[in-house]
């Protein structure tokens, strides 16, 4: 490298420093800023946590660290033979599966794999250490395990500036520019987070318009309330099936997740098979919404919408369907209805949905005796608990594929981020009104009072899931970070209906809106409904492709009946406000 190639890099790394402490002290200014700034997890918390609810296994715990010093002896034998010019082998491996390390100097160059090494080498005592502690509570446990994940992938060389080799080769190629790129790009999200959390950007968000390459099928809104706008889509077919379908989605995001493109649109497949489909697109709300709770979202959403479609399709019945939030939402509204003799659900289909809160996988771990007065309070003040909290709260499931990846790429490589479809919807944030919030977490995570016959009560009616007699159709995704598929297989056993349930492949996004044309993800199917998850996958058989066609099929064997389709628009008392997807799901706050 020539000198004045080395002073260039220097002045530039000299800049990043003064930039990167104006920086920090931004972040702490804005902190400090902040009404309440009360920790929602720190050291005293976890030691209040652990105090008289663990135990030691003396025997685990002097095993790891005798384990953790002989590592550490053979590693810097094997670094010294590396630094000699000698062959040295691994003291440790990362799994298979673990991206970070795939530069082959974390191999071949002695000091980054040193540093590879020694990380991985300290990371499994710490995780030693925890594996030794027998904790009376199951939990705090997984609590604890959670954080203590969530530190160690935060200390990974990866992510820091002059220990991750892809860094510092293009700190090398572009002179040191990446840096300041990657200020300016951290700055940016910093501008778009909020006090409480930090919004790191995953994808390219000019790259995606609502109405042109998302969002596209075409549709009329022909009905708002404050909480919600009803999209009736064009129907195809000159005769659709008489039972419309009406789309729950969840109100923690934007409903367009069902309507991506063309060819991944679970609306647009149901069009082609002859469905009459309708859509509630939830509002983005703001703090004059505050006062709406997880009930009246029942009462303006899927009821309101009901009565709505019924008068349109001059149909008695209706085939619902929710997804994730939006079918418990669906699942409370037909147990009250039923509870009142309201036959008008012909049928549900729930996707990726939890009836049962037993077993709410990690996102059960944000929601301590300390942290969840403190977000309550949080959307309080505001008057809605902020979607780009959520959001980040669902991306630290998986750490280092949707945020430490995204840190690396975005700040100290100084690159734009790819566009992505899937991404772009996840990250158009959507809030939640603060008296929503409250009774939803409390009602269902917290207190599991959903699956309760009688636990909850909407005016003076016992809600008890027993009562939904319809059939119904579960689908998870066997890798869902988010609705772990064996809790919502427990859905199954609290409903009365005929009911079937259906594993699909990938997660919770990308296994629901898989055409049958990509053919990428495979679904398994049982027919017996066993009393636990592990007995239903010991008994299913795999079917290679989309579970869109079972769906399909599903649907019909319920009713084949058609009727003259009905357009958008026409019915007298609901004319076409504006064109779909309309104004509420392009609402940004």
């Amino acid at each position: 490298m020539k000198q004045q190639d080395e002073d260039d890099i220097l002045d530039t790394l000299n800049k990043y420093a003064h930039q990167f402490n104006a920086m920090v002290q931004e972040v702490l200014s804005r902190r400090s800023d902040s009404a309440d700034t009360e920790a929602m997890f720190d050291p005293e918390k976890l030691h209040s946590m652990l105090a008289g609810k663990v135990e030691v296994n003396s025997a685990k715990l002097i095993q790891n660290q005798m384990d953790f010093m002989r590592q550490q002896t053979e590693l810097w034998q094997q670094a010294t033979k590396a630094m000699l010019g000698e062959k040295a082998a691994a003291v440790v491996s990362e799994e298979s599966n673990d991206r970070r390390f795939s530069h082959s100097d974390w191999q071949d160059n002695p000091v980054f794999s040193y540093l590879k090494q020694a990380y991985l080498i300290n990371s499994k005592m710490l995780q030693g250490m925890i594996e030794s502690m027998e904790f009376k509570d199951p939990k705090s446990a997984e609590q604890v395990k959670f954080y203590t994940r969530q530190y160690i992938n935060s200390v990974s060389p990866t992510n820091y500036l002059l220990s991750n080799p892809e860094v510092c080769e293009e700190i090398l190629k572009t002179k040191g520019q990446n840096m300041v790129k990657g200020i300016e790009n951290f700055m940016h999200d910093l501008e778009q987070s909020p006090l409480e959390a930090f919004k790191i950007t995953q994808t390219d968000m000019s790259a995606f318009a609502l109405g042109e390459n998302l969002a596209t099928t075409k549709g009329e809104i022909i009905y708002q309330n404050p909480l919600m706008q009803l999209i009736h889509y064009a129907p195809k077919k000159v005769k659709t099936y008489a039972t419309p379908i009406l789309f729950v989605p969840p109100f923690i995001n934007k409903y367009y997740i069902l309507d991506l493109d063309e060819n991944k649109s679970v609306v647009n497949g149901l069009l082609d098979q002859g469905h009459s489909v309708f859509m509630i697109s939830w509002i983005n709300p703001d703090a004059s919404l505050a006062k709406h709770d997880f009930v009246s979202y029942m009462r303006l959403g899927p009821l309101a919408a009901m009565d709505v479609v019924t008068q349109i399709t001059q149909q008695s019945k209706l085939n619902m369907v929710g997804f994730c939030v939006g079918g418990t939402l669906l699942g409370m509204t037909a147990a009250y209805l039923r509870a009142q003799g309201d036959e008008r659900i012909a049928s549900l289909t729930l996707l990726t949905t939890l009836l049962d809160f037993s077993e709410p996988g990690e996102v059960g771990n944000y929601l301590t005796e300390e942290a969840l007065p403190i977000m309550e309070r949080h959307a309080e003040l505001k008057g809605i608990y902020d979607g780009r909290i959520l959001g980040l709260s669902f991306s630290m499931l998986r750490e280092n594929n949707l945020f430490w990846s995204y840190f690396i790429n975005n700040y100290l490589k100084g690159k734009d981020p790819a566009p992505f479809d899937i991404l772009f919807w996840n990250s158009d944030a959507t809030n939640i009104t603060a008296a929503c919030f409250k009774q939803y977490i409390r009602t269902t995570y917290w207190e599991d009072k959903l699956k309760q016959p009688g636990g909850i009560q909407i005016d003076g009616v016992p809600i008890d899931l027993a009562n939904i007699d319809m059939p119904v159709y579960f689908l998870s995704t066997l890798a869902d970070h988010i609705v772990l598929w064996q809790g919502a297989y427990k859905g199954t056993q609290l409903v009365k209906g005929d009911t079937r349930f259906v594993l699909g492949g990938s997660g919770h996004l990308a296994g629901v809106i898989t055409p049958p044309e990509s053919g990428k993800y495979p679904h398994w199917v049982n027919a017996e409904l066993p009393a636990t998850a592990s007995e239903w996958f010991d008994g299913a058989t795999k079917k290679e492709g989309s579970w869109w066609p079972d769906w399909h099929q599903w649907l019909l064997s319920h009713g084949k009946q058609k009727t003259a389709a009905v357009k958008p628009g026409k019915h007298k008392d609901f004319p076409v406000i504006e064109a779909a997807p309309g104004s509420y799901a392009r609402r940004q706050l």
